[in-house]
């Protein structure tokens, strides 16, 4: 199997659209309710629906960057507002922090071969 895509609820499309256009990903779907993105790398897409009640989105989204210190950078010379700066956590990844205008938890990072083969992995079956 291969996963898809990940849909993130958002308040606002046309405000998400334009959000996630500037991070620098392509739009290839655009209707009023329902948006999707191409990543600049890779096969992977993701995409947006408009969710007209309050909906809280305990899902964190990860975008994968080999150099996330000047992608962060980049973003915040465009106005991007970050949680966190780019940061080495205990787990062998490096993050950096920020939300979409919903709300939505957004963490860019770069873990390198951590990322499938970290010092602590199993490999279990059925």
């Amino acid at each position: 199997m291969n996963m898809n895509q990940v849909m993130l609820p958002v308040s606002n499309m046309d405000e998400a659209t334009d959000f996630y256009r500037r991070m620098g990903f392509l739009q290839i779907v655009d209707t009023p309710h329902y948006a999707r993105f191409e990543c600049p790398e890779g096969q992977s897409t993701f995409s947006l629906f408009l969710e007209k009640k309050k909906c809280l989105n305990g899902s964190v989204i990860y975008f994968e960057n080999h150099e996330i210190d000047k992608l962060v950078s980049d973003l915040k010379e465009q106005g991007f507002k970050f949680d966190q700066e780019p940061m080495d956590m205990e787990y062998l990844w490096r993050e950096a922090i920020l939300h979409d205008p919903s709300g939505n938890k957004i963490k860019l990072y770069w873990a390198g071969a951590n990322r499938l083969n970290p010092p602590w992995r199993v490999e279990r079956g059925e």
